[in-house]
């Protein structure tokens, strides 16, 4: 006789099938790998994606985390096959978990680039538009498209008008339409847009530069950097004075400041 499958279970199935974790060196890497359904972002597959940021994050040694994906789509966005002839509950399920998935992006003290290979769209625009960081093939598109199905993309544009600013984000939300990536690179969603081939080496080339920093002064600058960016002039200054002040008295910062005045390359001990 079968064993019921739990719904529970069967979640922990269905993120194992459409989220792949990985380290490599001084990288780690969230992957999504439903690559068929163009990597929909279900709750099973937002749960895995947050539990997947935490885990590489965690691993010994891990100073950067790239979000990547497989197939011709970064991804879709939700699945809507989970919204339709749904409860209430169920439907602010949903938004509970990708909302946990996008501060999980912002909490992880590394910082966090999309290699974005193909469409990003909806939910999955947004994530692209939460990573710290966003590197694109030149052929990918982007888009907040779900006014054209009857559902505004209401969270998708908390992140990507924090990103390219109002006018910009109102047309891709108003419109539907997409933008192609160079105009992303313009409009500041993205970092750089490359030719195809060149998406893997150019991620890889900025994930090192960035690993070049110490762990601690990433972990305190990128933390500094969404504590300060929405708070009054005044206010950012109060703060960011004494983040500095505090910067300063790490061993890295010390180390760093007496390495520049001795003109010889660092030694970070991380702390």
């Amino acid at each position: 006789m079968a064993t019921p499958v739990t719904e529970q279970a069967a979640d922990a199935r269905a993120a194992e099938e459409t989220v792949r974790t990985e380290v490599e060196g001084v990288v780690g890497r969230v992957v999504l790998t439903a690559a068929r359904r163009r990597n929909p972002l279900s709750v099973a597959t937002m749960r895995a994606v947050t539990a997947g940021l935490r885990d590489v994050s965690a691993r010994k040694g891990v100073r950067v985390v790239v979000i990547a994906a497989e197939g011709p789509a970064f991804s879709a966005g939700h699945d809507l096959s989970e919204m339709v002839d749904r409860t209430l509950a169920e439907e602010r399920e949903v938004f509970a978990v990708c909302t946990e998935m996008m501060r999980a992006v912002h909490e992880v003290p590394q910082p966090v680039i999309a290699a974005v290979q193909g469409m990003a769209v909806a939910a999955g625009c947004q994530l692209v538009a939460t990573c710290d960081l966003a590197i694109a093939a030149d052929h990918a598109v982007f888009g907040t498209p779900g006014v054209k199905i009857g559902l505004f993309c209401s969270t998708p544009m908390v992140a990507v008008s924090r990103a390219i600013g109002r006018k910009r984000a109102m047309q891709m939300l108003l419109t539907g339409q997409t933008i192609d990536a160079a105009t992303a690179a313009e409009w500041g969603l993205v970092n750089a847009a490359v030719p195809a081939d060149q998406l893997d080496d150019a991620v890889r080339a900025l994930a090192e530069k960035v690993a070049d920093a110490s762990s601690v002064t990433l972990r305190i600058g990128k933390e500094a950097f969404y504590r300060q960016i929405d708070l009054s002039e005044d206010d950012a200054y109060t703060e960011m004075s004494e983040v500095m002040a505090t910067n300063a008295m790490t061993c890295d910062a010390q180390e760093g400041m007496s390495a520049f005045l001795a003109k010889r390359a660092p030694v970070w001990q991380d702390r």
